[in-house]
């Protein structure tokens, strides 16, 4: 029987990362699972890093700041396959369609979208496009983006630590829950990250969200019990929505 791998921390699991994370064909890798969650911060950072080299390269085309922020949000949704917004508008048909745990799951589950998911989304697409285009007016804003990209994938972490699977199968399920040590060295990373992109401004960020992570668990205890892969999708999007309107309120 082969050993089972307890190690906290490992080369291979950025790429285990990015195969959960993202559309990027980075080939078989190791099933390290919940112990490879504090990677995710660094998935953000290459989801971010091809994100804002289209906003540089629109930006020496000359096309205007709106236009290139638009441009960065498509890219960063064709890099995941769209998967944090999916989840977001999974959680908003299902948190406010059904009225009891079980009809939440199974709207959740169904692959159609409903008024609230489209609400969501535009929400979440407009306020990201409006805070990145102030970000483009204000100059510097690579590393607000990547800032914001890498901070907001950590939160997923700490709701998957905080709450049990709602479902009982499904992709987190089979990715388990990730440890106490796990989610700090995320945090860690995260932060470590954010400070090098964007100085002590990281710091206001991370108080910002706190709360909101802490709101997102606790609405999705009150309304499944638990998490899922949605709901990881949906706290990833409510972060970053939150993390680009600070950091474009500070320029």
């Amino acid at each position: 029987m082969a050993e089972r791998d307890t190690s906290l921390v490992q080369a291979g699991d950025i790429s285990v990362a990015l195969a959960l994370l993202t559309r990027l064909p980075v080939g078989r890798v190791p099933d390290r699972g919940a112990r490879a969650a504090w990677a995710w911060p660094v998935a953000g950072l290459v989801v971010g890093l091809i994100a804002v080299v289209i906003g540089v390269l629109a930006r020496w085309c000359g096309m205007p700041d709106a236009l290139v922020s638009g441009l960065m949000l498509a890219m960063a949704v064709l890099v995941t396959g769209a998967l944090h917004e999916d989840g977001l508008a999974d959680v908003a048909d299902g948190f406010w369609g059904g009225f009891d745990k079980a009809r939440r799951l199974e709207i959740m589950k169904d692959s159609r979208i409903g008024s609230y998911g489209v609400i969501a989304l535009v929400l979440s697409l407009g306020l990201r496009w409006a805070a990145m285009t102030a970000l483009i007016a204000a100059g510097g804003f690579a590393w607000p983006v990547l800032a914001a990209a890498v901070l907001s994938r950590a939160p997923m972490a700490v709701a998957m630590w905080a709450l049990p699977n709602a479902r009982g199968y499904g992709l987190s399920e089979s990715v388990g829950r990730p440890g106490r040590e796990t989610v700090a060295i995320g945090l860690l990373v995260a932060l470590g990250a954010g400070f090098l992109l964007v100085g002590p401004p990281v710091l206001l960020v991370a108080l910002v969200l706190a709360p909101v992570t802490a709101g997102c668990v606790g609405l999705a205890r009150a309304k499944l019990g638990g998490q899922t892969g949605d709901v990881l999708g949906a706290v990833q999007q409510v972060c970053e929505v939150a993390a680009l309107a600070v950091l474009a309120s500070l320029v």
